[in-house]
């Protein structure tokens, strides 16, 4: 299946078409089929020339120069942990054995992931940073088929691809050997194959109300085996095998797929919707969303498991007594999950462990406190006497700062109109921010927000679809709108190119350094 936005036949896709979201009661078989099924997939050539004319782009500027700036050569920021654990998975098999550091505190799948890049091109800046650039041009290819699928359009598919590419976090984060350009890949997969496993659930319901055998059962049909929320299953357990924080995706996620499976079953006319949904969907769901994600996430533990010198690997007969009721191996991970846990928990701030670029999550959406990856303050290059290099990880200011009018908009039209397209896009948001205020003493960066990225770029992308309007808006209307949006999508692409000096470590003056940094928390 694909990714595609779904068309019914007469409703061809035009700037702005955005599907309606209340439909008219349905009082006849027909008419709540025609509402759920939302028609034959779109898999016009034109709509994947899009995407990958967007990707191509995304490419280019994800990749170029990759492999600059380094640290004499060496990984800079927190480069300075994956990188070398990168090098350890690549030298012995695909498991980190250095326990001296102990500073082994996440999953193996991502120094894995950067292990192929340093094998396929060396342990330099290209070869740990290849991996991270390729996840980041598939997040923005996987971002234009959702948000296709979100809105039915291919230029608002496009311009949410166009917005990714600009978001100086994503750019920046694509391109560094770490860890969360690849929570941030898996989470946007899943939300793809929830969406799309949510357009496949009303397609099933639709046939089952044409043939009349939806109301067989008070609770309505089986749906049969989903694989779209099976791939949705296995993406978060991949998120998970990066970072644990893929876990409230798992929640989320979850839910909503539950609570998609009740409406679609109200709109077939099921009498007990929400009892049909519990009885028929939760036991079904809680396999492919936490059974599948769990087996996925023990799988990337594989090398672990099958090592002799891996860390804590055989602490079961001493660390821990040998007896229980789980196998030692299990046991022995559960033991040191437990002290990467008691690690994480730990990492708090206090006076004597400040680091000078931590932020807290409520400077996250507009960007307030960005962080300084590289500074070099002599440098050649720029035409002036002194020149500067520094990365500064910054969220494009022309995106960022409408978060909060975007998340209440978002708001309105899930709770006002009942907009399943953006309560999807709040849900995705929200698991990856409210989180982190479980625990406001732990230490904290704003490299964690990259995850809410994409979701935000899905919220604009909604919100200009609003101010294009429909394709049957008259041609003053329809012009109108597409200037706004035009204009707004300039103004962040040009955003972006003045950042662009400082989002890749380029050689500038000092007063260019300086003007820059618009915000005193900038600095």
């Amino acid at each position: 299946m694909s990714l595609i936005a779904p068309q019914s036949a007469d409703d061809v896709a035009d700037v702005g078409q955005v599907p309606p979201t209340t439909p008219p009661p349905a009082n006849t078989a027909e008419e709540r089929a025609r509402v759920l099924d939302p028609g034959p997939l779109d898999n016009r050539l034109r709509g994947w020339l899009v995407t990958l004319t967007i990707a191509l782009i995304g490419g280019v500027v994800r990749f170029w120069n990759l492999g600059f700036p380094t640290d004499k050569g060496t990984p800079i920021f927190d480069e300075k942990h994956y990188v070398p654990q990168a090098a350890q998975v690549l030298r012995n098999g695909g498991y980190e054995d250095n326990a001296g550091y102990e500073l082994v505190v996440h999953p193996p799948l991502a120094k894995q992931l950067i292990a192929i890049g340093e094998w396929l091109f060396g342990y330099d800046a290209v070869g740990w940073r290849f991996v991270p650039a390729l996840a980041g041009t598939l997040t923005i290819v996987v971002l234009v088929r959702v948000a296709r699928r979100l809105t039915r359009s291919d230029l608002l598919g496009a311009l949410a691809g166009v917005l990714l590419i600009a978001d100086g976090l994503s750019h920046v984060q694509s391109r560094m050997g770490m860890l969360d350009v690849f929570l941030t890949t898996f989470v946007v997969v899943a939300f793809a194959c929830v969406v799309a496993d949510r357009d496949l659930v009303r397609r099933r319901l639709a046939v089952a109300v044409r043939e009349g055998w939806v109301n067989n059962s008070p609770y309505g049909p089986w749906l049969g085996f989903r694989w779209w929320r099976f791939g949705a299953g296995v993406a978060l357990g991949l998120a998970c095998a990066v970072k644990w924080s893929g876990l409230w995706y798992i929640a989320a996620f979850g839910l909503m797929t539950v609570v998609w499976s009740a409406t679609a079953r109200r709109a077939a006319g099921v009498e007990h919707p929400w009892r049909g949904a519990i009885a028929k969907d939760v036991l079904p769901s809680l396999f492919a969303l936490v059974a599948i994600p769990l087996l996925v996430y023990l799988g990337t533990w594989w090398a672990w498991f099958a090592s002799e010198t891996a860390i804590d690997r055989h602490v079961a007969g001493v660390k821990i007594p040998a007896d229980g009721w789980l196998p030692d191996p299990l046991r022995a991970l559960w033991y040191y999950s437990g002290n990467v846990l008691e690690f994480h928990t730990n990492l708090v701030t206090s006076e004597t462990n400040r680091h000078p670029w931590e932020s807290k999550p409520w400077t996250w959406p507009m960007g307030l406190r960005p962080m300084l990856y590289y500074f070099e303050g002599s440098v050649a290059g720029c035409g002036a006497a002194t020149c500067v290099g520094a990365i500064m990880l910054i969220g494009t200011p022309a995106m960022w700062w409408l978060a909060f009018p975007v998340l209440a908009w978002a708001l309105w039209k899930a709770i006002g109109k009942l907009d399943w397209r953006y309560a999807a896009v709040l849900v995705g948001y929200a698991a990856g921010y409210l989180p982190w205020f479980t625990n406001l003493d732990r230490q904290m960066y704003y490299f964690y927000a990259m995850p809410m990225a994409p979701f935000l770029v899905l919220g604009l992308t909604l919100a200009m679809g609003e101010v294009l309007g429909r394709a049957g808006a008259g041609q003053e209307r329809r012009g109108t709108g597409l200037l706004v949006v035009s204009l707004y999508v300039g103004l962040v692409v040009a955003n972006f190119i003045w950042l662009w000096p400082i989002l890749n470590g380029n050689p500038i003056t000092q007063e260019m350094w300086d003007a820059q940094r618009w915000l005193p928390s900038w600095r």
